[in-house]
């Protein structure tokens, strides 16, 4: 085979690569908005109590029924600027940042595993340990927005999503163990994949719930100091439950990361606030969201982590 043919060959199967990835990223994209609309949905719903199903997209102020066009993610919010149609209510920033929020963490994570898929073809297991991985990457980018946002809004951190979400993570960690013992590339040191399985399945809950119950407990202790010395409650129950789900699905290091990043963010936040306040205003009593600073730590902890926890080990010299 002469040189300029290779060439053109290796060119060609490039760009049908590139090709693929592309269009696998704008597929996630595409889907992540529509997920990040139906999460609008539940955020506006859940803190009134009222059903996500029933009845369909409306004006919460002039109970209009929307029509269709007025339902496309992103789109329809910046056709009508922002208002409603009928009545001219303001709809809220809120809508518009979620639907573009999933939907970018969406095509990012699509955008990194992609290769992983094209690499490892010729194995199922480990295409299909690749295909769970990106799965589990997804959701918990949908539920770290949906509690940053009602935290933002509410501060409410449900324990219908923290606690749901934490055994969802649980389920993802067994289900990466197991799909990791059926890997090729998996030394069979037990005997049979059965038992194989088994083994590695109990290790990863025991690992897990060892590190939910530290994540949980750091909150604990925190919220227990604060109230020791101020004399008043600081950190609400829901923050140390949220900490309990980013370690169910990250493992302990991940989790602390994600605190880490939170903490940061939130007192960059506190500063510009302190600021910014009127004279007349005690700091004392102001109020951040420290769940929703937590859950952007998890999103960058989930998608970035592992570099940046080695960068960190290699710079502190472990």
């Amino acid at each position: 085979m002469n040189v300029p043919y290779l060439a053109v060959v290796l060119s060609t199967v490039y760009s049908i690569l590139l090709m693929i990835r592309v269009l696998g990223t704008v597929f996630a994209a595409l889907m992540g908005l529509a997920f990040g609309s139906f999460l609008n949905v539940c955020l506006t719903r859940w803190p009134a109590g009222e059903s996500v199903v029933k009845p369909g997209s409306h004006c919460r102020n002039c109970g209009r029924t929307l029509a269709w066009w007025e339902n496309v993610p992103l789109v329809s919010w910046l056709a009508l600027r922002g208002r409603c149609r009928t009545c001219g209510t303001w709809i809220g920033w809120r809508y518009s940042v979620v639907e573009l929020g999933v939907g970018t963490l969406w095509a990012i994570s699509t955008w990194r595993y992609i290769p992983a898929f094209l690499e490892k073809g010729d194995a199922f297991a480990v295409v299909l340990y690749y295909s769970v991985d990106l799965a589990g990457i997804l959701i918990l980018s949908w539920l770290l927005a949906a509690l940053a946002a009602l935290d933002a809004e509410h501060y409410w951190l449900p324990n219908s999503v923290t606690i749901s979400g934490t055994i969802l993570g649980l389920l993802f960690v067994i289900a990466k163990s197991a799909l990791n013992t059926l890997s090729p590339f998996h030394d069979t040191v037990y005997g049979s994949e059965l038992k194989m399985i088994a083994i590695e399945a109990e290790r990863a809950v025991i690992s897990s719930v060892v590190a939910i119950l530290a994540a949980a407990a750091l909150i604990l202790l925190i919220r227990w100091v604060y109230k020791l010395v101020r004399k008043r409650e600081g950190i609400g129950l829901g923050d140390a439950k949220l900490m309990a789900m980013l370690a169910a699905w990250l493992g302990l290091p991940g989790a602390l990361l994600s605190f880490a990043i939170g903490v940061v963010l939130g007192s960059l936040v506190a500063i510009v606030l302190l600021i910014r306040r009127k004279q007349n205003e005690s700091w004392a009593g102001m109020k951040l969201p420290l769940g929703t600073f937590l859950c952007i730590g998890g999103i960058v902890s989930s998608l970035w982590g592992q570099p940046i926890i080695a960068a960190y080990l290699k710079w502190a010299g472990f």
